[in-house]
């Protein structure tokens, strides 16, 4: 495929104008080092394709040693795409994007480009010694080469030769082709509009990584490539720089491809999402309208696929039954009664041997086509208490850490969001109520009897133990203590959170998604009357998060979370709510 990628960095521009990256910032210009570099760089021309772009994947598989990572995989991109790449973590998404990039080859079937691709992966290197206006000026090297043309042509003009006229309108086109004068405006607002590191003098490698991926994702957004495909673009930006890039994805001009595990993205900017999570068939599914399409069809896919698996499965059963049945008449069965003749007994007995062929035939002709569906979560049905307080939080506050006085209440079925900025003391309130952390002010209260499950934002599992050993164990010592009724103890199965493969895994061995979905059984086993969960939504499949907040807003436990997740705040926003922001009052009615 052609994949075009930005020029190499230049420093320069028309005469008279500073531009963001040139050493020279008082003499840029015409005799200015970077200028000339820029006029020897016209034979250069990486001209967008604009209505006429297009990116096309056909067939594409990519496997990684004998494993499949990507299965026949079949897109086709124009420049009014919003496609967002879903799945879970090692489903290969990033590969896909770096496929349609050109910067991997699959193993087998076709990427055609038409047109131009930007591309900003999770992370920027490091090690790379380039100052932020050096990465700058790469990226819109283009559309300043074609400006430097343009200058070099206006000064041939004096010539008055049709060569230099030709020249001249030549390098018009090409400059109002790039939409060149407006390029280093669209990387200052971008900069600007996602908090990026702004001194052009400032070494990448000064910036930390977030810093680092606010720089790239600005220049990719003042770059206007016919195609702009973007990994976790989300993961480093606060609530303004979120609202920024959406309202630019969805406005821009030209096609858009995103992996991400942003719902509240995906649900504003999607108009078609590929889900590379498990088929039947491997094959990924590709929905369209939006979210709401994407949720509605995968629902339907499991539904279809558990039935499938569930029939095989009751057709195989049956077969193994026919084939016992038919092994034991041979073996006792076939016997005639007392007189018969040997004959009988021998004709009988060739009968019945057949018969047990026929059936072992039948069963080994019957394969398992459909693989068992994906884990389907199942939140337990929580005990709770009528007429009764359940957890009382009165006038609290922790020196540094939560400014107070901080107080609310929660009965049978209540719910509570918590709010704030970074810093604000929302995991330290969620801490004072679960009773980890002592006030400086104020007093918590619980009724007698109510069990409180905790799950922090960060993981404290043993990293040496296996997981199905972790749970069993912790179930055991809440039953032993009396916590929990046998009648009520739930097996890790029950939950549909863990195969069996990886309850067999040391903690060390599961992925982030793995241990998060075991800190959450943890909690569910001691069957809590209040749950409070502190960024539940983290490092969590996006199914997984639909199906635990439908969960969370059904049962009739009391519920107290906080989150940055921000579609789960919109699903739950008709929830009474706490904002630790410095000016609010924090008190809340029981």
């Amino acid at each position: 495929m052609s994949f075009s990628e930005p020029a190499e960095a230049t420093r320069s521009g028309p005469q008279g104008r500073r531009h963001l990256a040139c050493p020279s910032a008082d003499t840029c210009g015409v005799g200015c080092a970077c200028v000339k570099g820029l006029e020897m760089q016209t034979a250069i021309r990486r001209l967008p394709a604009r209505a006429r772009a297009q990116l096309t994947a056909s067939d594409v598989s990519v496997m990684r040693g004998t494993n499949p990572v990507l299965h026949h995989v079949d897109l086709i991109l124009t420049p009014s795409s919003r496609v967002a790449i879903v799945g879970e973590n090692g489903r290969g998404k990033s590969t896909l994007l770096h496929v349609l990039a050109g910067t991997l080859i699959p193993d087998s079937g076709t990427v055609q480009c038409i047109g131009t691709i930007g591309v900003a992966e999770q992370e920027m290197d490091s090690s790379d010694h380039r100052t932020v206006g050096e990465v700058i000026a790469q990226a819109i090297a283009e559309p300043l080469a074609a400006l430097a043309r343009l200058d070099a042509a206006g000064r041939l003009l004096a010539d008055g030769t049709e060569l230099a006229t030709a020249e001249y309108a030549s390098a018009l086109e090409h400059a109002e082709a790039l939409d060149a004068w407006d390029a280093e405006r669209r990387v200052q607002i971008a900069l600007e509009a996602l908090d990026a590191e702004t001194d052009t003098a400032r070494p990448l490698a000064e910036l930390s990584v977030g810093q680092r991926y606010r720089v790239r994702l600005a220049c990719l957004l003042g770059a206007d490539d016919d195609f702009l495909l973007l990994d976790e673009p989300t993961n480093h930006l606060d609530r303004g720089g979120l609202d920024f890039l959406t309202a630019q994805l969805k406005s821009r001009n030209g096609g858009v491809v995103i992996v991400s595990h942003d719902r509240a993205l995906l649900s504003d900017f999607a108009d078609t999402i590929v889900d590379l999570d498990p088929t039947p068939d491997d094959r990924p599914r590709i929905y369209g309208n939006g979210y709401a399409g994407y949720r509605e069809g995968r629902a339907a896919e499991r539904e279809r696929w558990e039935q499938q698996y569930t029939r095989q499965q009751e057709e195989r059963t049956r077969l193994q039954d026919d084939l016992s049945a038919a092994q034991n008449r041979l073996i006792s069965g076939w016997r005639p009664g007392k007189g018969s003749n040997k004959h009988g007994r021998a004709t009988r007995a060739g009968g019945l041997v057949q018969n047990v062929h026929r059936r072992r035939e039948a069963l080994e002709a019957h394969a398992i086509t459909v693989p068992e569906p994906p884990l389907v979560f199942r939140f337990p049905e929580l005990p709770t208490r009528t007429g009764v307080t359940l957890l009382s939080v009165e006038n609290v506050s922790v020196t540094g850490r939560l400014p107070g006085p901080v107080s609310f209440s929660l009965s049978r079925g209540g719910r509570l969001v918590v709010t704030g900025p970074n810093g604000a003391g929302k995991s330290t309130l969620l801490r004072v109520a679960a009773g980890e952390l002592a006030p400086d002010t104020g007093v918590v209260r619980t009724a007698d009897g109510i069990r409180v499950g905790f799950l922090h934002q960060e993981s404290h599992l043993p990293s040496d133990r296996r997981a199905g050993e972790v749970y069993t164990t912790h179930l055991s010592a809440l039953v032993s203590a009396g916590l929990v009724p046998p009648s009520e103890a739930t097996g890790i199965s029950q939950l549909g959170l863990l195969k069996p493969s990886e309850l067999d895994k040391r903690v060390s061995e599961l992925s982030m998604g793995q241990q998060r979905r075991l800190d959450l059984a943890l909690v569910l086993a001691a069957r809590p009357h209040v749950l409070l969960l502190d960024e539940p939504t983290n490092h969590l499949s996006i199914t997984l998060v639909d199906e635990l907040t439908d969960a969370l807003r059904a049962t009739q436990a009391a519920v107290v979370l906080s989150s940055h997740d921000r579609q789960l705040l919109r699903d739950v926003q008709d929830w009474p709510s706490i904002d630790l922001s410095p000016v609010t009052d924090n008190a809340i009615p029981g």
